[in-house]
């Protein structure tokens, strides 16, 4: 028996319009380390123009609570694009 049997995964995939915006999303949301590392192991990757976060966690509850604030990342990420992408994209003057 491993160590994680009794563990919960919980795997996300979200589109972006392209594979930088994915980039920037994973980059900017995988500064934060987990609260609980002992608890809750987070795997976050691109593929493509997908960002893929994959969370393996000791309850349903904290897969609950740990896929929630994940999101809510990446709505901020998402917002923030939105608002300053392409002014980020133009070169200074």
């Amino acid at each position: 028996m491993s160590e994680t049997d009794d563990w919960h995964t919980v795997t996300v995939q979200i589109p972006f319009a392209s594979a930088k915006h994915a980039l920037i999303a994973k980059q900017a949301i995988e500064v934060d380390a987990e609260l609980q590392p002992q608890a809750v192991k987070r795997m976050i990757t691109v593929e493509g123009d997908v960002l893929k976060a994959t969370f393996t966690t000791l309850t349903i509850r904290l897969a609950r609570l740990t896929v929630n604030a994940f999101l809510e990342n990446v709505d901020l990420v998402v917002r923030t694009i939105q608002q300053f992408g392409q002014d980020a994209e133009k070169a200074p003057s």
